[in-house]
């Protein structure tokens, strides 16, 4: 019997290791980075007052609506998604890294990250100066060719923005565009929302997108996942999945295996992969 339960623990631990080596990054050093951000930001998380739904809108309002000027991405899903990813702007990540989003580490994150079990254990996720940064770089985030035809939409129509972040992939929850539509309405965030001219909308139109061509193939090294390369390949090291590597360079792992001819989900340590287009 003790032997049995021995066997138990070693295994358990080797399920362990095996599970924070796939993400390039172990408990021990998860939890030592995390403490770094901690005590970085202690005297705001010490400080921080929780929200009540009616006093994170306004809170935030400004910037939602500063953001929906600049890019077209309704106040209303800017409003929302910030509220149903940061409960309120009460969950760990808010509090301790500023990220009220949910946005993971990729290839063009060259910030701080803050480690927590999410798809996976230890997801990287991104760690902001304050509030406004989060807000502003969720509007760069989405400054992506997956999003581009969502710049396309009138900025006031949240049910096509919701139901597209959906398509384009930006969550895998599948009622995630029927969540959004509920806070918005129930909040009645769309009193944000404003309308625009066809010429306003064409010289919007033609300055995001535009900004969304000269991103591509612009992808800066990541200073939280050292082993990120700057040219357009990227030798598999130890631990490396085809899921991880896919997440890394902001693609899925059927564009990461079509890339590079792999027709099952094998790869081998010092295989140089494609992971540019």
């Amino acid at each position: 019997m003790r032997k049995l339960l021995l066997l138990f623990i070693v295994a358990a631990i080797a399920l362990s290791s095996c599970s924070s080596r796939k993400k390039g990054i172990s408990n021990k050093q998860a939890r030592k980075n995390n403490k770094s951000i901690q005590k970085a930001n202690k005297d705001a998380i010490a400080g921080y007052s929780n929200y009540t739904a009616q006093q994170y809108i306004e809170r935030f309002k400004a910037i939602a609506i500063t953001e929906m000027n600049l890019y077209g991405i309704p106040a209303s899903i800017t409003l929302a998604q910030g509220m149903f990813e940061s409960g309120n702007g009460n969950g760990e990540l808010a509090k301790v890294a500023n990220n009220h989003f949910g946005i993971k580490c990729t290839g063009d994150w060259a910030g701080k990250g803050y480690y927590k079990d999410d798809d996976n254990a230890n997801d990287c996720f991104r760690v902001y100066n304050n509030p406004e940064d989060s807000f502003r770089n969720h509007s760069e985030f989405l400054k992506k060719k997956r999003y581009a035809k969502l710049f396309e939409l009138e900025k006031n129509d949240y049910e096509g923005w919701a139901y597209g972040l959906k398509a384009a992939g930006y969550a895998t929850n599948p009622r995630y565009p029927q969540l959004l539509i509920s806070v918005i309405k129930r909040y009645n965030l769309d009193q944000f929302d404003r309308p625009e001219t066809d010429l306003q909308k064409i010289k919007r139109e033609d300055r995001v997108l535009a900004d969304i061509n000269n991103n591509i193939n612009q992808t800066a090294p990541d200073t939280v996942v050292k082993d990120t390369p700057v040219d357009k390949t990227y030798i598999v090291k130890q631990g490396d999945t085809l899921y991880n590597i896919s997440k890394r360079f902001s693609l899925t792992v059927d564009q990461l295996k079509s890339m590079n001819n792999i027709a099952d989900d094998g790869i081998k340590i010092g295989q140089k992969l494609i992971v540019i287009p």
